[in-house]
């Protein structure tokens, strides 16, 4: 079966229809694709503070109109954040009634972010809208997706390839998800494997997080359109004539020396380079300098490697699990992943000082990028103040870098409209000394604090932990 049959099948499977499954909040799903109709590619954000949730959607639906004006929407997403969680169907509603987005998805969340500003463990709605010419957006949900067992399966791949909406021209395909109902580990990993039955499509970049609003079963929500979910996953491809750039701050720094696992199994490892697992990492703590081992009450990590025919490895080159836990009688290391007997890895440690270095380090490389147009954040929870011991570190260089290289950029014809711009948010910042408030010419900036951030390391996507992920859409070159 070819990957447009697929397509075709799944798209007269899952035509708009009403449907009555007890529990749900809206008994409306749809799964479907919208290609644009704009002009000018535009994004605009706005954050919210009010204390009541329906006031804090209209207050940031209201400046995102102002920003835009009269362009039409393709795609909206509103992420909201503390007590205003639980009021996610009414915020959902106020957005889609006043913008009228063609794709509507929103999450809930511990704390949500809008251009310079973190909001942390209390309420705020963030928003983003933007209009993206020449593209084409396919959105779906978790019981849409079919199960892959084996990545191997290419007939699975293909069900997976159509339920997704991906193509040869797959820009990036953004994943939101319920922690306590989705295995989110093996959806990530079957949708990371799509390009191999998708001619012309070398990598899926997919991006997004969990919703982190509660603690319990039933306690996120997530919106597709006109679905309010307590359970599951919602997604949009983007297609078409923009480029979407992820960014990985996995915030670690390698110890010790790359080495080959020669002994282990699921995610047990016995042996590195021969020797038992649990000497090679003693040893590596002993020869740790008096500053490295100030690092280590905030655990020791594993880096392995995603790119094995690399001669010399760096911070992006490692995909960073944590150590669980070792067994000296046995020589065993206990990690947060599976492992393989071959794979190269390497331990790591992590402070806030490395995790902002490492941010610092990948937006410098972003700078020498085309402008940005508008940019997505989804930080770990375990970020934020209480990790950097002071508000709004992520989100402030992320935008500061993104500013920077759009004032330095300013020869490019890269293809934005006038009217992309951010919320004003002068007052708010101004109240943190030390902050300076944001130009109303910044790139616009939206996203939340997840329980699990999903982006690429190399050229495929995972489920990382403790990192900060961007992404950021831009016009393209070609």
């Amino acid at each position: 079966m070819s990957v447009s049959s697929c397509i075709s099948a799944l798209q007269l499977a899952h035509d708009c229809t009403h449907v009555t499954r007890p529990g749900a909040i809206v008994t409306y799903t749809c799964t479907m694709e919208h290609t644009s109709s704009a002009t000018a590619l535009s994004a605009a954000t706005a954050l919210s503070e009010h204390v009541d949730a329906v006031m804090a959607a209209e207050q940031a639906v209201e400046e995102v109109a102002s920003r835009l004006g009269r362009i039409a929407i393709d795609l909206a997403l509103v992420f909201t954040g503390g007590e205003h969680a639980q009021e996610m169907a009414a915020i959902a509603g106020v957005v889609r009634s006043a913008l009228r987005p063609a794709m509507l998805l929103g999450v809930t969340a511990g704390g949500v972010v809008g251009n310079g500003v973190e909001v942390e463990d209390k309420p705020g709605v963030a928003l983003f809208a933007a209009a993206l010419p020449g593209t084409t957006l396919h959105a779906f949900t978790y019981r849409h997706l079919p199960h892959v067992k084996d990545e191997h399966d290419e007939e699975a791949l293909l069900r997976m390839a159509a339920a997704i909406g991906a193509r040869s021209d797959l820009r990036a395909t953004l994943f939101f998800a319920d922690p306590f109902s989705v295995p989110a580990g093996s959806i990530v990993g079957a949708i990371s494997a799509v390009p191999k039955v998708v001619r012309g499509l070398p990598r899926l970049p997919l991006v997004g997080g969990m919703a982190s609003a509660g603690a319990a079963p039933g306690s996120n929500m997530l919106v597709l359109n006109d679905e309010v979910m307590r359970s599951g996953a919602v997604g949009v491809t983007i297609r078409g004539n923009v480029a979407v750039d992820c960014m990985v701050s996995q915030g670690c720094r390698p110890i010790g020396r790359p080495l080959v696992i020669t002994g282990g199994h699921r995610n047990i490892i016995t042996a590195l380079g021969g020797r038992s697992a649990f000497e090679v990492l003693r040893d590596t703590v002993n020869e740790l300098d008096e500053t490295d081992r100030l690092l280590l009450p905030n655990g020791i990590f594993i880096g392995r490697v995603i790119n094995e025919y690399k001669d010399r490895f760096g911070r992006g080159d490692f995909l960073v699990r944590g150590v669980m836990g070792v067994d000296q009688s046995v020589g065993a290391v206990a990690v947060g992943d599976a492992v393989q007997v071959g794979q190269t890895v390497q331990f790591h440690v992590r402070d806030a000082e490395t995790a902002s270095e490492d941010l610092t380090m990948l937006l410098e490389a972003e700078q020498l990028r085309r402008p940005a147009v508008g940019a997505l954040l989804f930080t770990c929870n375990g970020r934020g103040r209480k990790f950097f011991s002071k508000p709004n570190h992520d989100a402030q260089a992320i935008c500061a870098a993104l500013d920077a290289a759009r004032a330095e950029g300013s020869e490019w014809d890269w293809g934005a409209s006038d009217v992309n711009a951010t919320s004003p948010v002068e007052d708010r910042v101004q109240d943190a000394p030390g902050d300076a408030a944001p130009s109303t010419d910044s790139v616009p900036l939206a996203g939340f604090f997840a329980a699990g951030e999903i982006g690429p390391i190399g050229d495929r996507s995972f489920v990382h932990g403790h990192t900060a992920i961007a992404a950021i859409f831009r016009g393209r070159d070609d």
